[in-house]
């Protein structure tokens, strides 16, 4: 009973709950590192919230109260080529592109936002009865976070939600899930406030890797607490993979590096 209880105090403190299962060799996820391929100018302005890669170009979301924002950005100068700024009652949070237009959640306002890709019109407003924190999507559904151990998968249309997972490590549920994006049948998903991005099947939520980013931020000149990892954009086309964080000054493009 001590040693259970010890387990359920240490999962607490390192963000996850425990189920009664141990772990097995057999489903000890990866572990990359990674190799700096590029680096690119980025806002050190932006809380970066959402990332995402359409069509040649950088589509990003912002956060904070009075300064959220959707941008499209050109890659290789970081200069903004379109932006929406919200109403400043707006707390920005994730973005994707779905059939042609961008969604983008926001944190408590119980709202997302469609708007059209080219102009950032505003086409509609849903509600949504989560939190928003990240925000991806499959073939066929949107994925979202809240912040918790749990992605939902979404109806485009209506927002409804049609399936969840729980992800874990094993038998630990991991929390604190954050920005996200679909790569090659896999859901990458930011754990906030660390330098790790767990790679998870969508199926049964297992995390089946983690990319461990330690050390990408040091040399930026970042002095600042909320500075932390935030923005994960994949381009298909070239299968090149993008990582940034809320007020850094660069836009990485990194190549993982197997470890274990």
């Amino acid at each position: 009973m001590r040693l259970a209880l010890l387990l359920t105090v240490l999962g607490i403190i390192l963000g996850c709950s425990m189920t009664a299962e141990a772990a097995t060799p057999e489903n000890k996820p990866a572990i990359y590192s990674y190799s700096i391929v590029n680096a690119y100018p980025h806002d050190p302005q932006a809380f970066t919230q959402g990332l995402f890669w359409h069509e040649g170009k950088v589509y990003e979301g912002t956060g904070k109260l009075g300064r959220s924002s959707i941008r499209r950005v050109h890659l290789a100068t970081g200069q903004v080529e379109q932006r929406y700024d919200c109403p400043r009652d707006i707390f920005g949070e994730g973005i994707t592109i779905f059939a042609g237009t961008l969604y983008q959640l926001t944190w408590k306002n119980r709202k997302t936002m469609l708007y059209r890709k080219d102009d950032f019109s505003i086409i509609k407003t849903l509600e949504y009865p989560h939190q928003g924190w990240g925000l991806t999507h499959d073939t066929d559904h949107l994925i979202a976070s809240d912040g918790s151990s749990v992605l939902y998968f979404l109806e485009p249309e209506t927002l409804a939600e049609q399936r969840r997972i729980t992800v874990r490590e094993a038998n630990w549920e991991v929390h604190a899930l954050n920005e996200l994006e679909y790569i090659d049948g896999r859901i990458y998903a930011n754990v906030y406030g660390t330098d790790r991005i767990a790679i998870i099947n969508p199926q049964d939520g297992l995390v089946e890797g983690w990319i461990d980013l330690t050390g990408l931020r040091q040399g930026l000149g970042i002095d600042h607490r909320e500075a932390v990892l935030n923005g994960i954009m994949h381009d298909p086309q070239q299968d090149k993979l993008f990582v940034t964080g809320k007020y850094w000054p660069t836009l990485f493009e990194i190549r993982l590096v197997r470890r274990e």
